[in-house]
């Protein structure tokens, strides 16, 4: 058999290193769509899992959303299987229309993930998302205003899913797809929706390729390096945050407290964090908790001159009274 190409090597390498905390016995899984991403992912991980002594195996989730999904989905699982995985699930899904489709799909693929895991004992199952796909995260999310740690994008680890290609072009990643299916007489499924302009994703991806056109090939290099910098800057402030938290505020009887004076000459990214998790603490759900809620707040803290309270979702309150900061959800 020939030598494996570089960017199969680059990828077993890559898929080692995500595994590298593993043991021997274990069991890991590969999300598998049939496309060119996930099918070099499953090669890669069945390869590197023979000789790290883990058990590998793939779900396959059935989004049922176009005609013929459920032949697709067995296809794939049959080539997972050629290329040593075992065992190998099929998972129908129903998506509904919350947030619309693209939302509704990736919540309903994570959850039925989540339940296989579960189901056979798998505590990593790794996901096949490239350098462009953290890219193409970072645009959609700097449209929306957003801070540091939803800038810093995918994690290559958090909890359950694992990342190992975030590094690793999609270029890469699709021609170690056709050396290794080209083994087997298999081509990757592509997926329609992934031309298809209707969805958001799809467009920002057009939109990469036209600013690589413009300003050089090193846009989408640029953009990951820059979503794993600030989640670095973001874990920081997140812990200098906890910190003060546990230092200086107190909860009894669900009025959750801050002296005000403790927040002197502290930067408002580490203030307002720290105000945010005030409000959460005292009962607002924290998808509910915008950032204008939270800057609401902090002028209770930053420009006091005797202002009334802050209605927060939930029915929270944040208040000031002299030099003391509550926040609380009054009685009825």
């Amino acid at each position: 058999m020939a030598p494996a190409c570089e960017a199969t090597v680059q990828i077993r390498h890559a898929v080692a290193g995500a595994l590298g905390d593993c043991e021997p016995g274990d069991r890991v899984l590969v999300a598998c769509s049939g496309g060119p991403d996930s099918l070099a992912l499953a090669a890669a991980t069945s390869w590197v899992a023979q000789r790290q002594g883990l058990f590998a195996g793939a779900v396959i989730v059935d989004h049922q959303l176009q005609e013929g999904s459920a032949q697709t989905a067995a296809w794939a699982a049959e080539v997972c299987e050629r290329l040593g995985l075992s065992p190998v699930e099929v998972v129908a899904v129903q998506v509904g229309g919350s947030g619309g489709m693209e939302a509704a799909a990736r919540d309903a693929r994570y959850a039925a993930l989540t339940a296989s895991a579960q189901r056979l004992g798998s505590k990593v199952v790794l996901l096949g998302h490239t350098q462009e796909d953290q890219a193409e995260t970072v645009l959609l999310r700097l449209t929306r205003g957003s801070g540091a740690r939803s800038l810093s994008a995918m994690a290559a680890v958090n909890g359950l899913w694992h990342r190992p290609l975030l590094e690793v072009p999609r270029a890469d990643v699709h021609e170690s797809a056709t050396e290794v299916l080209t083994e087997i007489g298999e081509l990757a499924w592509r997926d329609p929706h992934n031309s298809d302009p209707r969805f958001a994703r799809v467009r920002v991806r057009q939109i990469l390729g036209s600013l690589g056109d413009a300003l050089g090939p090193g846009v989408v290099v640029g953009l990951a390096r820059s979503a794993s910098m600030l989640r670095d800057d973001a874990d920081a402030l997140d812990e200098l945050a906890d910190a003060l938290f546990e230092d200086a505020v107190t909860i009894e009887d669900g009025v959750v407290a801050v002296e005000v004076n403790a927040l002197d000459g502290i930067p408002r990214a580490i203030r307002t964090r720290l105000i945010r998790a005030m409000c959460v603490a005292a009962g607002v759900v924290p998808g509910d908790l915008s950032r204008d809620h939270v800057l609401t707040v902090d002028q209770l803290v930053a420009k006091w001159t005797g202002q009334g309270p802050a209605f927060l979702p939930g029915g929270v309150q944040a208040q000031r009274a002299y030099d003391r900061l509550t926040v609380i959800r009054p009685t009825q």
